[in-house]
């Protein structure tokens, strides 16, 4: 065995955190979608690139890191990306099983979710092979600062 094998570094385990590529728009700013991020880390490490399908504009990246970091003020490790503006095409686009270990969809209430009627966390699982969770939320209201809660389903 070669001595730099020891997967320790001065004595410490090397923790591992999986990355996890999180799909919002509307809800990106939601409790809900928030308390969904924390109890997944209750399963372990993580780290979340919120993917927001705004398009490619210079805007849209803004707003997106806006919206991470929203999430990071709240003390969870997030970095903001904007994809197409087909959130399909959006995950396809950034989907690297390489560089994420599973995908969490947060949708508004199945009664009037767009992404939920067109069945979009089934067609990212089928198409990407990945680990997918749904969370279900309220989207932020603009004028509040403490946004509806959620429910991971």
């Amino acid at each position: 065995m070669f001595a730099d094998a020891d997967p320790t570094r001065e004595g410490r385990a090397l923790a591992y955190k999986s990355n996890v590529l999180v799909v919002a728009n509307r809800t990106a700013m939601s409790i809900g979608l928030e308390a969904a991020l924390r109890a997944r880390l209750e399963h372990g490490a993580a780290r979340f690139t919120l993917l927001v399908p705004l398009g490619r504009s210079p805007d849209a990246q803004r707003t997106a890191e806006r919206m991470a970091a929203r999430l990071r003020s709240a003390g969870l490790e997030v970095e903001g990306r904007a994809g197409d503006s087909d959130p399909l095409g959006a995950v396809l686009e950034a989907w690297s099983p390489a560089e994420y270990d599973e995908v969490i969809v947060s949708t508004l209430p199945a009664s009037t979710s767009r992404w939920l009627q067109t069945g979009l966390p089934r067609l990212i699982e089928r198409h990407t092979g990945a680990l997918v969770r749904h969370v279900e939320a309220r989207e932020a209201l603009a004028s509040s600062s403490r946004p509806f809660a959620g429910t991971m389903v």
